[in-house]
């Protein structure tokens, strides 16, 4: 979608000029121009290989039908329903319940579900989970929030570096000052963080929306999320705390709300995603109530 791509080309400009404005403040005019070079590396990095740092980032392995046939076989008939080409599927060995999607376009795309979220929901749970990120592929979705990741990491990191730095006196270097390291430590975090807050709210409802309709039963959804929710900030994700730029691109925040986190959560709330979705089971007449699975030999949704 044409939109999609627009956010993209505005999101790498941002974010580019974030570290250009950093390398500045480090070095002048000669840390402008290194900044500038290595903005490029990573735009071209993110363009083309953003899909594969994140999994490698979250330790991901890929599995087929034979080492995983119940999800690979729930993964595989609902892309058939979305009518979308079947994306690689990968599983997380992390015991927090929690998703993701990534890829330039649904012919380049991944899945990827954590064990803990096999484990802990039910077949019909884990099917709206995966339909709901089958959505972000089917709306182009998952090349922005891939790059949001991918660059936005490599601006925590550089501030990390900053940090460490200025304790050590690296704040004294030509073309730089003290105060301007710390703004930079500051502020570019916070305006890349920024810029994934942008583009996150109203696209998860719309993927919440549209998985819901390829699942075939919203309340699967909205029993899988309050599941995740209540689990999430119980069990934590110690990858993506330690990354939390990728924090956006999972079905719910991974992140424990420990320090600044709630400050930068990039989600709907919770009880506003399951609202609509209630909403949608109405339209669509779906009885039932949230986390209650179909009796026997009334099969429904992917399985209807």
């Amino acid at each position: 979608m044409p939109m999609n791509y627009t956010k993209t080309a505005l999101l790498l400009v941002v974010m580019t000029g974030i570290l250009v404005a950093m390398g500045s403040v480090i070095g002048g005019q000669t840390g402008l121009v290194v900044a500038f070079g290595i903005a490029l590396v990573m735009n071209g990095l993110s363009l083309w290989k953003s899909d594969q740092i994140v999994l490698k980032l979250h330790g991901a392995q890929e599995v087929d039908a034979q080492s995983a046939p119940e999800f690979h076989g729930i993964v595989q008939a609902l892309a058939q329903r979305a009518e979308l080409p079947m994306p690689r599927v990968y599983v997380m060995h992390n015991p927090q319940p929690n998703a993701f999607a990534t890829g330039r376009s649904p012919t380049s795309a991944a899945v990827c579900a954590s064990t803990g979220l096999i484990e802990a929901l039910s077949r019909e749970e884990v099917a709206g989970v995966m339909a709901h990120e089958l959505a972000h592929i089917k709306s182009r979705d998952t090349l922005t929030m891939t790059v949001a990741a991918t660059i936005g990491g490599a601006i925590s990191m550089l501030a990390q570096w900053l940090q460490f730095s200025a304790i050590f006196g690296g704040g004294r270097r030509e073309g730089g000052s003290r105060i301007g390291t710390l703004f930079a430590m500051i502020a570019a975090p916070f305006a890349a963080m920024l810029v994934q807050m942008a583009i996150s709210r109203s696209r998860e409802y719309q993927a919440d929306r549209l998985g819901a309709m390829i699942v075939g039963n919203p309340l699967w959804l909205a029993s899988a999320l309050q599941k995740i929710h209540a689990m999430v900030h119980q069990i934590p994700n110690e990858t993506a705390e330690q990354v939390p730029a990728t924090a956006h691109l999972f079905i719910v925040n991974p992140l424990t709300g420990r320090g600044m986190d709630n400050l930068f959560s990039t989600h709907p709330s919770m009880e506003s995603r399951v609202s609509e979705l209630m909403k949608l089971a109405q339209e669509m007449g779906v009885a039932g109530t949230v986390g209650a699975v179909p009796a026997a030999g009334r099969p429904r949704g992917i399985w209807g």
